[in-house]
């Protein structure tokens, strides 16, 4: 999944979330708050660090996808590597939570036809995305104006959206950046509910 259906104005909401930052808390009740969903795809040192997050992310309906263990170089890695960093982190949070991931995303977007193909094989759909912007640079933090610009300008039907759940800005402009998708007429929908 990159982009879906060019002629419905859904549009698809996914963080990534290596590390708790302090703002995914308030994120969740944004989402809820705009009954909107999103999809979160988080790493081992996530499911360890935040636990209860993870929790209140699928009691809340949201998706929780995986990131790998060590937010690792997947096209650098062996195949038995590939499939350790996917599957300890899909065995860690079906302990912890009871849930069955099976969204994949690669981390920094970096793949080839053999990591593709592992992750296929491992029964998981890899997630990439058509709208981000450099939220992810801490350095870069106290543009929540220039960041729902760059998301709300850039929207597109089938959008899927990255943005990063360490970046404080995102959650200062997460409410007013979704009640203006929605009144420029697009529908938020589950990565569940994607349609090419």
């Amino acid at each position: 999944m990159a982009i879906g259906n060019p002629e419905k104005k859904y549009i698809y909401l996914t963080f990534d979330a290596g590390y708790e930052a302090g703002y995914t808390e308030e994120l969740l009740k944004v989402l809820k708050d705009n009954d909107v969903t999103a999809a979160f795809f988080i790493t081992a040192h996530y499911v360890n660090t935040a636990t209860d997050l993870v929790k209140q992310m699928i009691q809340n309906g949201n998706i929780v996808g995986n990131h790998t263990v060590n937010h690792a170089c997947l096209p650098g890695l062996s195949d038995d590597e590939i499939k350790e960093e996917i599957m300890k982190l899909h065995n860690s949070v079906y302990e912890v939570t009871g849930y069955e991931m099976t969204y994949f995303r690669p981390p920094r977007g970096e793949f080839s036809q053999r990591t593709a193909s592992i992750v296929e094989n491992l029964g998981y759909t890899s997630v990439l995305w058509s709208n981000a912007y450099d939220d992810w640079d801490q350095s870069k933090q106290g543009r929540s104006d220039y960041g729902k610009k760059k998301v709300l300008d850039n929207l597109h039907n089938g959008a899927i959206i990255l943005l990063h759940s360490t970046s404080e800005d995102n959650l200062t402009m997460l409410d007013s950046m979704i009640k203006e998708a929605k009144q420029m007429g697009y529908e938020f929908k589950s990565l569940n509910e994607f349609e090419k």
